[in-house]
């Protein structure tokens, strides 16, 4: 449950923190990673100085053995509650936000919004046929979010990747299926045809807008394609 790993990273992350030592040892700078790591487990909380008081609280008294003050098991359901509930609202605020973005990609020169929302700027042409949705496709790529930070890339790993074009995000078979072997392109990917409300694994938030660069490298023919 990714809530409940966040709440162990910041129990020893947190109280550290509060005291603000000096980060002298590689263990300080160790201790300092792992609160800034459990910070964006909680980003979409978006917890007051208050709120963060209390948690903190709460972890203070558990990881020193005092008395709690509730019963923990019993406010379980609604910690998730409560974590729903920011994060929709916290969801809500960023796809408001996002929208505006999506628009400056789409004034950018050659680029083109298709009637999904997708925001496709071409930035080197391939040749040859483009893929099917039922064609496989080999593709070295890099996705980011909005404010920059890389949430997953086939360029880090240093290995391509395969996939069938309409077993991925709707974004990705309508982009990719715009490109030709050898092209280059940026997909600007608004929550509606990605992850949408739900997000991905802990790492792409709720109503995230998505930016890939993505180069096509081999298309293969798919059942019921013609041959290339």
């Amino acid at each position: 449950m990714r809530i409940a790993v966040a709440l162990a990273f910041c129990a020893v992350a947190l109280p550290v923190l509060a005291a603000g030592p000096e980060l002298k040892t590689d263990d300080d700078k160790t201790l300092y990673a792992l609160g800034v790591l459990a910070s964006k487990s909680f980003a979409d909380f978006k917890l007051t100085p208050k709120e963060l008081e209390i948690v903190e609280r709460g972890m203070t008294d558990a990881l020193t053995g005092k008395k709690l003050a509730i019963d923990p098991d019993a406010y379980q359901p609604k910690v998730q509650e409560f974590a729903q509930k920011r994060m929709a609202a916290s969801g809500q605020e960023r796809a408001a936000r996002e929208k505006t973005v999506v628009e400056g990609y789409a004034k950018e020169k050659g680029a083109e919004k298709t009637a999904s929302g997708l925001v496709f700027i071409s930035e080197r042409e391939g040749s040859g046929a483009s893929p099917k949705p039922s064609d496989k496709v080999k593709v070295n790529y890099e996705g980011k979010l909005i404010d920059g930070r890389v949430f997953d890339s086939s360029y880090k790993r240093g290995q391509p990747v395969d996939f069938q074009l309409n077993q991925v995000i709707p974004c990705w078979t309508e982009g990719v299926a715009k490109m030709k072997p050898g092209g280059k392109a940026k997909l600007v990917c608004p929550p509606a045809i990605a992850y949408g409300e739900r997000g991905a694994g802990g790492v792409i938030p709720p109503n995230a807008t998505l930016v890939f660069e993505v180069e096509l490298l081999e298309v293969t023919p798919g059942a019921g394609s013609p041959s290339k």
